[in-house]
């Protein structure tokens, strides 16, 4: 299993809570429905990992004896707990084929430092020294603000704390109003310790069907190829047809509304 840990660093106080009901009636985060839709699968309740699940389930087995009477402790058995609920989920099947899949995107959100997330974080540390270098990567995700320029030093923040819980991002991308500029590129690649190409600018697009086109003009398909070395996946020629055939459609779909002129007015 190929595991792409994406860490997404949230820089306000304020928590905005969208729910939504995934095909099994569970409330889950909305980012779980909006996955289906862009990825055409199909998600469950349990690929939404939360830290009442977690302790719960750790609490249960403790009352059932499982830990054998040992003092039950965040490391090893919460971060334990969240290793084996991403092993499991990961390996259900989530399209038509009803095969087991080969890569897992894993969305851990919060701030590094904070108390909430340190247990998700110390077992994601675990996890890819489990999975070895050539099947994990992280793609880490932070803030560029414009304050009369662009500033690089949150973003130099952000991996200076990621690192030192023992996390270290093969990709950075950056969230920002306009497309970073080589100087910033440059920047943040020298004091974050990447090559520039491996610094990804998400800047504001008309809509968000663009981004992987975005993503795609810079690269990140070939990166993932290279460091993830999916060439020596097997994969079917029917597979890769509708793969082709996917990205064409979705393509011309971007393309059909960068020329839509006119707008309408719909009452609901």
């Amino acid at each position: 299993m190929i595991w792409v840990s994406i860490l997404q660093e949230q820089y306000t106080a304020r928590m905005n809570i969208i729910t939504q009901v995934s095909s099994q009636k569970g409330i889950t985060d909305s980012k779980i429905t909006i996955s289906e839709r862009y990825l055409n699968i199909t998600l469950t309740r349990e690929n939404n990992i939360t830290t009442g699940k977690i302790y719960k389930q750790v609490i249960e087995r403790e009352r059932q004896g499982d830990y054998l009477g040992k003092t039950v402790q965040v490391v090893p058995h919460i971060t334990g707990a969240i290793q084996d609920w991403i092993e499991r989920v990961a390996r259900v099947p989530v399209d038509e084929t009803n095969e087991e899949p080969d890569l897992c995107i894993i969305e851990l959100g919060g701030t590094v430092g904070d108390i909430e997330s340190a247990p998700f974080i110390e077992a994601l540390r675990q996890l890819k020294r489990k999975a070895k270098k050539e099947n994990f990567l992280q793609i880490h995700v932070s803030l560029v603000p414009v304050v009369g320029e662009q500033k690089t030093k949150p973003t130099q923040q952000a991996i200076k704390d990621v690192r030192s819980a023992g996390l270290s991002p093969d990709l950075i991308a950056c969230r920002c109003e306009q497309p970073l500029e080589k100087s910033t590129t440059e920047k943040i690649a020298f004091h974050c310790e990447v090559e520039p190409d491996q610094v990804l600018a998400v800047h504001n697009v008309s809509s968000t069907y663009h981004v992987p086109l975005l993503l795609e003009q810079q690269g990140l398909k070939n990166q993932l190829r290279d460091i993830l070395r999916l060439d020596k996946l097997t994969q079917s020629p029917s597979l890769i047809k509708k793969g082709n055939q996917i990205w064409h459609a979705w393509t011309s779909l971007t393309s059909s509304q960068d020329h839509a002129y006119q707008s309408v007015t719909i009452a609901l």
